[in-house]
């Protein structure tokens, strides 16, 4: 005969807590792993936020390093002017050389250079050209502004366009002049900007930007009649500036 053995009692307490440990030992699992999934997401933030902040740290140091370009040549330009004996301005926060009427003998009404302001006309062409090519200055430029401007009296000539015209041709005039009377070497019609585009152009304003309060006096009158040169950096589009602003608040 058989013996027949009597199966051991299931401790059913014991198999209880197995199952609740399996159970929590896959918890403990899944939490580790939702904490290093999270640790890495933190660090892929962190990086990213760091690359945001440290491009809009470059475009700004890059902005800076323009506008002190800007102000070396304009005060260049005024120094080495100021030794051949023309006395040129810088102004409007070291952003325009002003160049006076008596530099230029604008008479009232007209816009031609007089032969006897000529060499003066010269020696400033050949001073903005010695100024802006030196380093590599001319890549942190955008734009140089020839412009014209008038006194507060009605005229009526230049095609029937008034001031605008006038003050147009005053700047038309010189551009022209320079781009006949220096050479080759010295040429700023062949200036191009980082963006392969002409560096300078030629704008009027009448008699909307006076440097004086007052118009009555034949002095406060011609100071009006003036060319300035002014000139515009490169900068970061404002855009960019924005979105990159609002992605590290977001962060």
């Amino acid at each position: 005969m058989r013996k027949y053995h009597k199966a051991p009692p299931v401790d059913e307490e014991n198999s209880y807590w197995m199952s609740f440990s399996d159970v929590m030992s896959a918890l403990l699992v899944i939490f580790i792993l939702a904490a290093v999934a999270l640790m890495v997401q933190l660090l892929e933030t962190e990086a990213e936020l760091k690359e945001k902040v440290d491009k809009l740290d470059q475009e700004i140091q890059q902005l800076k390093i323009a506008e002190k370009v800007r102000k070396t040549i304009l005060e260049e330009a005024a120094e080495e002017l100021t030794k051949l004996g023309i006395q040129v301005v810088v102004s409007e926060n070291d952003s325009v050389l002003r160049i006076p009427n008596d530099l230029l003998g604008f008479s009232t009404a007209a816009y031609e250079i007089q032969p006897q302001f000529h060499e003066t006309a010269y020696a400033i062409g050949k001073v903005l050209h010695k100024v802006i090519s030196r380093e590599d200055r001319i890549d942190y430029l955008d734009t140089i502004f020839i412009e014209g401007h008038t006194d507060n009296r009605s005229f009526n000539g230049v095609l029937g366009k008034g001031n605008w015209g006038l003050s147009t041709f005053r700047a038309i005039t010189l551009w022209q002049f320079w781009t006949n009377s220096l050479p080759a070497r010295l040429s700023l019609q062949e200036m191009l900007n980082k963006d392969d585009q002409r560096l300078f152009s030629v704008s009027g304003y009448a008699e909307t930007r006076p440097v004086t309060k007052q118009q009555i006096t034949l002095e406060e009158l011609s100071a009006n009649r003036r060319i300035d040169i002014r000139i515009t950096i490169r900068r970061p589009k404002s855009q960019e500036i924005e979105r990159a602003q609002l992605n590290i608040i977001e962060k």
